[in-house]
């Protein structure tokens, strides 16, 4: 593994789900609610098949599937619906990221998100830990036509921060996300998430730090 000094860096960039909040539970479960109100049982490979795609892609993803009536933007609404809640007050952050966002701060360096869920959900889960003012650009899966692998919404940030791509260090948990952050020409540290364990020998290899939680990167 890299040894990664936080000081080589101009912004420090993350995704949002499993990276900066323990959430991938919950949408596990909001997929096999939802399949369940259209008389569908989920595949059991269904989070593997949609991972990294970004929230637009993937209601797309479900319509096509599954053969829904619905449009793509109720698909979404219903979605966003069904997470409010669950993002208000269900959902902690990852362990040490609020002294680590602190540390970061006082060493003038820039903050972003580069997520593939919702604005909105992306808003109210940073609004309910008190964070969200401490990012200078906040991007979500609706904003960006390609999601993740592909590197546009990491470069997208980047830009809005004023960041040179070189001088971004992004925290992701799944693969797609990582290999979307390296397709930018960022330094990665992979985090760990029980959703994508299975992966972990892929993450380590693809990235350039692997973290069970973020106290190291505190001092």
């Amino acid at each position: 593994m890299k040894d990664i000094n936080l000081n080589d860096f101009e912004a420090v960039i993350f995704d949002l789900d499993g990276s900066l909040v323990d959430s991938m539970w919950m949408w596990k479960a909001i997929d096999i609610e939802y399949l369940a109100g259209h008389g569908i049982e989920a595949p059991k490979t269904l989070q593997k098949d949609i991972g990294g795609r970004s929230f637009v892609e993937t209601a797309r993803y479900f319509k096509d599937r599954f053969n829904l009536s619905d449009s793509i933007e109720k698909i979404g609404d219903d979605w966003n619906k069904m997470a409010w809640d669950k993002y208000t007050n269900e959902v902690p952050l990852k362990e040490g990221v609020s002294k680590f966002l602190d540390r970061c701060m006082q060493n003038g360096i820039k903050l972003g998100i580069a997520s593939s869920n919702s604005t909105e959900l992306i808003n109210q889960v940073l609004s309910s830990h008190g964070i969200k003012d401490k990012f200078q650009s906040v991007k979500s899966g609706t904003q960006v036509v390609k999601g993740k692998p592909a590197p546009d919404i990491y470069l997208t940030v980047a830009e809005e921060l004023g960041a040179e791509p070189s001088r971004c260090l992004v925290f992701e948990d799944l693969v797609d996300g990582i290999k979307a952050a390296k397709n930018a020409g960022m330094t990665v540290v992979a985090v760990s998430d029980d959703y994508s364990r299975h992966s972990d020998d892929v993450k380590k290899e693809l990235a350039d730090d692997y973290i069970e939680d973020y106290w190291g990167y505190t001092e």
